[in-house]
């Protein structure tokens, strides 16, 4: 990794096998620092960085970078916002200079926010049709209570329906700055060539102290439940948990995939399997710098909602009173590791997890590192965070239900 004078972070990995990159321009900026009467800016901005620069149309945004077989697309989470681009080697100058222009210079048109307004209100009422996504929207504003991490990233429709010229380009001048902006890049590129090119196009000279975020703090467990004009019955049960910053983290996504990822998980056979009355049913851990979201999600007919949570409830148990064979634990801890293996063959997982890592953990974790500390990781270990997090007492539990639903 590289740090420009200007506080421009550069890190990269070279990988001289394959003939592409991913590139991402990555700001420290989500929904956790938005006010709640912008809920929703980040994500807003995000899209309006697509509808034109000073120099580049919107359709030229696109035309310069698929006209040489590239891809282009941004994403907003709770913590981060990330441009980025995959392309052929011999595009990444272009590529840089695309997403160094949108970064740097948006013109948040007045006619260009009308229409992308009308765009994201759409998005938002998919959202809220679609039961899957609502839901866990619903959750963590629920379990990270008043707590800016309780925002859903795409705001709401008084918020959404408020922003203008003034509001956006106010928060992109503040945010979209020198000390927040990280650049993040894996494939067949040359490190001193992407320093070369950050010193050559990112030309932004501000800096802003960084926002504090608000410490989340754990709340009471809750039963809640929502109607919905929906046919089958969508039900969460978690609770708040350990953030990237704990170690305990790992044994957590270990208890995850026991209890519910992947076929063989205890979830999966004894809900799906052996009964059949499920489709949908796995296990989460949605994580943020100090806390996560962890919980079980399912859905199925009004009629065996009740014997699912039922059965739910009984593997809990079982996890938190008996010890997992060591049988067992080896076989999925062979499953995380070969999943973290595989995201590892392509370019913008790679990407990804060098960025976060930087913003999470300030340095770069080897998978070696990742691997070896699965390793360790003792049944015993297990139990305790079992007990901990499955205790019933601690859970919230939220059902979306039909409007003819009784449960």
């Amino acid at each position: 990794m590289t740090e420009l004078p200007n506080g421009v972070k550069v890190l990269s990995e070279h990988i001289p096998h394959i003939e592409s990159f991913s590139l991402g321009f990555w700001l420290n900026i989500g929904t956790r620092d938005e006010a709640r009467k912008l809920n929703g800016i980040c994500h807003f901005i995000e899209h309006m960085l697509f509808k034109g620069t000073h120099k580049r149309s919107a359709r030229k945004i696109s035309d310069d970078i698929e006209s040489y077989g590239g891809y282009l697309n941004a994403f907003t989470s709770k913590e981060n916002t990330c441009y980025y681009g995959r392309g052929l080697t011999k595009y990444v100058d272009k590529t840089f200079d695309v997403l160094a222009d949108m970064v740097q210079n948006p013109l948040f048109r007045a006619s260009d926010i009308k229409k992308e307004s009308g765009v994201i209100l759409d998005e938002l009422r998919d959202i809220e049709d679609n039961p899957e996504e609502l839901i866990f929207d619903k959750f963590e504003e629920i379990i990270f209570n008043r707590n800016p991490l309780a925002l859903p990233v795409i705001g709401n429709e008084k918020s959404i329906g408020s922003f203008d010229h003034a509001t956006l380009h106010a928060f992109h001048k503040q945010h979209y700055n020198l000390n927040n902006l990280l650049i993040s890049a894996s494939g067949r590129v040359d490190h001193d060539r992407l320093v070369g090119l950050a010193e050559k196009h990112i030309l932004l000279n501000s800096k802003t102290k960084p926002k504090k975020r608000v410490a989340v703090e754990l709340g009471e467990p809750q039963k809640v439940s929502m109607e919905r004009d929906i046919a089958q019955v969508h039900c969460i049960i978690g609770r708040m948990s350990y953030g990237y910053k704990d170690p305990q983290r790992l044994i957590l996504n270990l208890l995850s995939t026991i209890l519910g990822e992947g076929s063989s998980s205890r979830l999966f056979q004894a809900v799906r399997e052996r009964q059949g009355i499920t489709y949908q049913i796995n296990t989460f851990v949605n994580s943020y710098y100090d806390a996560s979201a962890f919980g079980v999600y399912l859905s199925t007919n009004e009629k065996n909602a009740p014997k699912a949570i039922s059965i739910i409830e009984k593997e809990f148990k079982k996890l938190r009173t008996e010890r997992v064979k060591e049988r067992e634990l080896s076989r999925v801890k062979e499953y995380l590791k070969g999943s973290i293996i595989l995201g590892m063959e392509n370019t913008s997982n790679r990407m990804i997890r060098m960025a976060s890592n930087m913003i999470y953990h300030k340095r770069f974790i080897p998978v070696d590192e990742v691997i070896g500390r699965i390793d360790k990781i003792t049944a015993d270990q297990i139990l305790e965070m079992a007990d901990e997090v499955l205790d019933e007492a601690t859970l919230t539990q939220l059902v979306l239900n039909s409007k003819k639903s009784s449960v």
